[in-house]
């Protein structure tokens, strides 16, 4: 059965100033719901990020889609995209300040369970809640889809995951390597973080977004939906979803 939902816009401040603008989408309930953070694309907060989270709120959650660019600013091209999200790099710091100011806003709202926290991220999005984790935040799944980056911020620092972490990606992901991978499954094991990789067979990077064609066409771009790999992704994080929260 689908829940009734309500959603709503949220302002808040990253801690350099920035103004951010989330997206926050709930079930209609009683009694405070696990909460769970949407990191976006690098083309911003747009509808496919706030569609994502509206599912996770049929689906029982408390779910906030977070701006990782200020002003909720959204694109379709692949230079300002870059852009955008270079402007992030610059400042180390920048994407897990902007990733941790989203998580307080979720927690602040009165719909959410404190203590019952999660983050899943779509490509420059899985590199952020990859990175939140990296500090020590306080989750307890962390799920990626065709993450653009699955490297260390810095020496050592998987040793602070806190969150059972669950890495979807496409064979033929141009973008993310298999060797990177591999990499990163030995960096997780060495850390004692429970992990789970999955690699979905000719997948290519953004393989859960129905537009990932089209925008491919027009940026001249190696991307390519996969329905079949968007609904096994989608289901196995439920499945860890659901066993968290439970």
């Amino acid at each position: 059965m689908t829940l009734t939902i309500k959603t709503r816009e949220i302002q808040y401040q990253a801690q350099d100033g920035t103004t951010l603008i989330g997206y926050f989408a709930a079930p209609e309930s009683t009694q405070p719901l696990a909460g769970v953070i949407v990191a976006p694309e690098w083309w911003g907060r747009n509808e496919y990020t706030e569609q994502r989270a509206r599912e996770l709120a049929e689906h029982g959650y408390a779910a906030f889609a977070i701006d990782m660019y200020g002003d909720k600013k959204v694109t379709t091209d692949v230079p300002q995209a870059s852009e955008w999200m270079t402007q992030t790099f610059q400042n180390p710091n920048t994407i897990v300040e902007r990733a941790a100011a989203g998580l307080a806003t979720l927690v602040a709202q009165p719909e959410v369970h404190a203590s019952r926290l999660a983050a899943i991220g779509f490509c420059y999005g899985g590199k952020v809640v990859l990175d939140l984790a990296r500090t020590g935040a306080d989750l307890k799944a962390v799920v990626t889809f065709h993450a653009a980056n699955v490297s260390p911020r810095t020496e050592g620092d998987a040793k602070n995951i806190k969150a059972e972490v669950l890495v979807l990606h496409g064979e033929l992901d141009s973008m993310l390597s298999l060797d990177a991978i591999a990499a990163f499954k030995k960096e997780m094991n060495e850390a004692h973080v429970v992990h789970e990789v999955i690699v979905f067979e000719g997948a290519k990077h953004g393989f859960s977004n129905p537009l990932a064609d089209e925008r491919a066409k027009a940026n001249n771009v190696d991307l390519g939906y996969d329905a079949k790999a968007e609904q096994k992704s989608l289901a196995v994080m439920y499945e860890l979803l659901d066993e968290k929260f439970a």
